[in-house]
């Protein structure tokens, strides 16, 4: 629901591509890691390689990332030396029922990007807690508070984005 919402803002120059495959790929081995990997894996690296950055929205489960997001970022993030995530553009944002939003889920994957050397959007940070309170019956954002919070990070990523492509 973070991610279509962040796509309802409708803010200029910016543009959306979702990727909904992540039940598709496969727990991640290193065993079958090799020259040609699962097909689901190989359209998760190409949408990231050809992608200008990344916008991950996560919900937390037992404190944590969901198993199966950290393990698209495992696949994603090999080989290591030509990882397509190396030096991408990534923003995280999270929502969850709880009175911490996901706190302990992003930095979690904050830590994740940070072995993988993406260059990972610092502030502002978009944390929903108690988002059962943000979001209508039908998924819509409803919180003028959070909406702008998501729409100075979506536009904050944009701005990282086109300053690293000039360097």
């Amino acid at each position: 629901m973070l991610l279509r919402a962040a796509e309802a803002l409708e803010l200029p120059e910016i543009s959306f591509d979702h990727y909904d495959g992540l039940g598709e790929i496969p727990p991640y081995n290193q065993d079958h890691d090799v020259d040609e990997v699962p097909k689901p894996v190989a359209q998760l690296r190409a949408r990231i390689h050809d992608a200008d950055a990344v916008l991950i929205a996560t919900p937390e489960y037992n404190y944590g990332v969901p198993g199966v997001l950290k393990n698209a970022i495992d696949w994603a993030s090999r080989p290591a030396a030509t990882s397509c995530l190396l030096h991408k553009n990534v923003a995280i944002m999270g929502a969850a029922p709880t009175n911490f939003g996901s706190v302990r889920a992003q930095l979690s994957l904050r830590q994740s990007f940070l072995w993988i050397d993406s260059k990972v959007l610092g502030k502002p940070e978009v944390v929903v807690f108690r988002a059962h309170d943000r979001f209508d019956d039908e998924g819509n954002l409803t919180d003028e508070g959070t909406k702008k919070l998501l729409a100075d990070m979506v536009t904050a990523l944009a701005d990282q984005t086109r300053a690293n492509r000039s360097r």
